[in-house]
């Protein structure tokens, strides 16, 4: 169910709050804890994902980073602006990069919002109750960034068993409709249909197809903050149950945002339990079309993935790279 389309604040409110103790990690693995789910990718665990791979094959899960999107124009999270300090033009015309006999070099810079590509959500990008995760205040994230529950905890924990669920491919569609909530039969079928087995430490790549839909369209307008796809409010239990350490998705919530008569009463209801009582990273804006043929090709659709986030101190979230390698 998507929340903010189906219920009043307090109607909203009180759903959450019945959900939490059904899902709630705080204290699961100790007080000091700061990576939550992440727990369940164990080092057994990735020694037995390692022996998915079977021929080396790559698949990078990253948009390019570009200023032309996937953020719309006016978006406050800023698409990566990428500019030279030092080029072979400069040392062409004699500037300071070169020397008489040619050598020279270039160098370049990128400004940008962290969450603004490819990314990972920290255990401290969301609050409910004034709390984050592990029942920690709020306030320890402020100006300075975040002092507990900071993208760097997990900077060499999250690479493991991967299994790519292609929820259009099991409708036999290209993308799903606007606000279409995934539900936990839905994955429990994918997982049927794909031949696999779900295990605890499992990281789940969620395709809708809905980030491949705008890509198409060539127009980034109305990507970010208008209904999309995503996982139903009803699939937390079901992914606590079965000690799913991560989920990414190919859209900007990994939720189902619908249209609601007060979108600002609840906003993200699945963020406020995913993150802040289970402690589970969520992964946004990950690219999975390539990967959902290359599985629906070879009929594979597990393999080991590697996806450590850039460890910017302090960070609530942080650009990454991901790769399927199988």
């Amino acid at each position: 169910m998507t929340l903010d389309s189906a219920f009043t604040e307090h109607e909203a409110r009180a759903l959450i709050e019945a959900m939490t103790p059904r899902v709630c990690n705080w204290g699961r693995w100790g007080a000091e804890d700061e990576i939550g789910t992440v727990n369940h990718i164990t080092d057994e665990r990735r020694r037995d994902a390692a022996s998915l791979v079977r021929t080396g094959r790559v698949l990078s899960l990253a948009l390019t980073f570009s200023r032309q999107g996937p953020q719309p124009p006016h978006e406050r999270r800023l698409n990566p602006q990428h500019v030279m300090l030092d080029t072979g033009v400069d040392l062409a015309a004699g500037g300071q990069c070169g020397a008489p006999d040619g050598w020279g070099y270039s160098d370049d810079m990128v400004t940008m919002a962290l969450q603004a590509s490819t990314h990972w959500d920290s255990l401290a990008h969301v609050f409910y109750g004034e709390r984050m995760y592990n029942d920690r205040d709020c306030r320890l994230v402020g100006a300075e960034g975040a002092h507990r529950n900071s993208i760097t905890e997990v900077r060499d924990r999250m690479a493991g068993r991967g299994v790519l669920l292609d929820i259009p491919g099991l409708h036999g569609l290209d993308v799903l409709p606007p606000a279409y909530e995934i539900t936990t039969d839905e994955l429990e079928r994918a997982f049927e249909q794909e031949r696999i087995v779900s295990k605890p430490g499992d990281v789940l790549f969620i395709r809708t197809g809905n980030l491949g839909h705008f890509r198409a369209r060539g127009d980034w307008t109305g990507f970010t903050h208008g209904p999309e796809p995503g996982l139903s409010f009803d699939a937390l239990p079901w992914l606590h149950e079965q000690r799913v350490a991560a989920v990414a998705s190919d859209t900007w919530a990994v939720e189902a945002i619908g249209l609601g008569p007060d979108p600002d009463a609840i906003h993200m209801p699945f963020h406020a339990i995913a993150i802040v009582q289970m402690g589970m990273m969520l992964g946004e804006l990950f690219d999975l079309d390539a990967l959902a043929h290359d599985c629906a090709r070879d009929g594979v659709y597990e393999f080991l993935f590697a996806a450590a986030p850039l460890p910017f101190e302090r960070a609530v979230g942080a650009p990454v790279n991901p790769l399927a390698i199988k």
